[in-house]
């Protein structure tokens, strides 16, 4: 740890969180996250490509694509590369837990306009009381002859989730677990207001609504409407995430931590992207045999089980179109055991206020490195081969590694290594920056994570193919 603060100055650390603040600031939805990750990827010299289209891939090139533009991945061909090579990847996931408006979201409540939500994931639900929550995400418009997709972010607090008062429930500090259906049921307007500004009060739910701006409360219709410059019998549909208005910050009497939402995993997005755009070089490029790969998927916080998610099959016809030669049939089959993919989602760090809920030798703590995730039961990928391969490419980089693995007596959670480790057939490795709060409305990690982490996943690309050469397994 010492040998890596004393060669990055505390300007650059901050530099490089508060550029990945921008980037959460804007990721107030999966769809948000992708819009950013192609701008910056475009910005960056790489091609946008479409799943249905033909493509003509060629070395020392960049390119990307998206699917339901909640996923995306994007990849560097190395120049010296040929189907049957390896691939360096790194996975993240663009989703965190929140909470989604209903498609029939209309409820009047003893003169209270609200907004039916759904849960999204498994979040800690009483964070999202008593924050300033506004909505982000997309909307499906019908223009002429056209079905587009649009982005919507309402910029200022709209709706919210109060608490009920302590006089009302004593014990509240003893436990308070809210009933999903009942209680996180956010305020949009008064009725009274409703009928002031607009000159009808709203009423009722959307139980026998017929059309899209029937089952929702006219006061939103409008505001997506302005929002977006059309009509309401434009919209088709829409799927809109509760985002907390508060932005990301630098925090701590050194500011020397991130207070943030999203940081799972919005966090390990980042630095994946980061890492692909700043080592893929013209010069680094030149002499890589493999493909450099990034794929960050849309709903990991719910299984991973969609056309979008890592249970899907899009990495593998990816990783074909690539290897795809009709001068060497079993080029996919080949370059499999000579790829390597870094799971990247973020880690417990130690609590102190919680100690006994850590194992008492593997306690992440900030500054201290990225942790390697270890479970013998698979709920990890981690084997001691990959494990082997990442210390030696940290060396390298001289970014310092820590080890995380849960008690016999806790649950453990997962991520997408298991699950491209048995759909690929390849060597994966789970890791994450330490971070606490995960899954609350707002999170907390270190701010030299960021830099840490993306310069070991710029190290993984640049030197894996050399490091693969050294081992000795199989």
């Amino acid at each position: 740890m010492q040998s890596f603060i004393m060669k990055t100055s505390k300007e650059a650390v901050h530099a490089a969180a508060k550029e990945f603040l921008h980037f959460v600031n804007r990721g107030v939805s999966p769809y948000h996250v992708v819009e950013e990750c192609k701008t910056r990827l475009l910005k960056a010299g790489f091609t946008e490509l479409k799943e249905s289209e033909h493509w003509d891939i060629k070395p020392a090139n960049k390119y990307f694509v998206t699917r339901n533009y909640s996923t995306v991945i994007a990849f560097a061909v190395g120049g010296l590369y040929k189907p049957g090579n390896g691939f360096s990847m790194i996975g993240a996931h663009t989703d965190s837990p929140c909470l989604r408006v209903k498609p029939r979201s209309k409820k009047t409540r003893l003169g209270c306009l609200q907004v039916g939500v759904e849960c999204y994931g498994g979040g800690i639900w009483n964070t999202w009381f008593d924050r300033d929550l506004t909505v982000a995400g997309r909307v499906m418009v019908k223009s002429g002859d056209k079905l587009l997709h649009r982005l919507v972010h309402v910029q200022r607090p709209i709706l919210r989730i109060p608490h009920l008062a302590i006089h009302l429930q004593r014990d509240i500090n003893d436990s308070f677990g809210p009933n999903k259906e009942n209680h996180l049921v956010p305020f949009l307007a008064t009725a009274v207001q409703e009928e002031l500004e607009a000159g009808s009060a709203a009423s009722g739910d959307a139980c026998n609504a017929a059309s899209t701006p029937e089952k929702h409360h006219p006061a939103l219709i409008r505001l997506l409407c302005g929002e977006l410059g059309v009509e309401p019998d434009a919209l088709l549909d829409f799927e809109l995430c509760l985002a907390d208005t508060q932005p990301g910050t630098l925090g701590g009497v050194y500011e020397e931590f991130i207070f943030s939402p999203r940081l799972d995993n919005l966090h390990s997005c980042y630095c994946a992207l980061t890492a692909l755009i700043d080592s893929s070089t013209s010069a680094s490029l030149a002499k890589d045999p493999n493909v450099r790969v990034i794929t960050l998927y849309d709903n990991e916080e719910v299984g991973s089980e969609s056309a979008q998610g890592a249970q899907s099959n899009l990495t593998e016809l990816i990783l074909r179109r690539l290897a795809s030669t009709s001068d060497n049939l079993t080029a996919f089959q080949e370059a499999m055991p000579l790829s390597f993919m870094i799971s990247a989602d973020m880690a417990h760090a130690v609590h102190p206020n919680y100690q006994e809920k850590h194992e008492e030798n593997h306690r992440p703590a900030f500054h201290k490195g990225p942790a390697i995730k270890f479970n013998s039961n698979q709920r990890y990928a981690t084997t001691a081969v990959t494990a082997s391969v990442l210390r030696e490419v940290a060396g390298r980089v001289e970014v310092p590694l820590q080890d995380v693995m849960v008690r016999n007596d806790s649950p453990c959670g997962t991520t997408i290594g298991p699950i491209l480790a048995a759909r690929l057939g390849i060597p994966v490795l789970d890791i994450g920056a330490p971070q606490l709060a995960m899954h609350s409305i707002r999170e907390m990690c270190c701010t030299s994570g960021v830099l840490q982490t993306t310069t070991l996943f710029k190290g993984f690309f640049e030197f894996f193919p050399s490091v693969r050469n050294m081992l000795v397994v199989d």
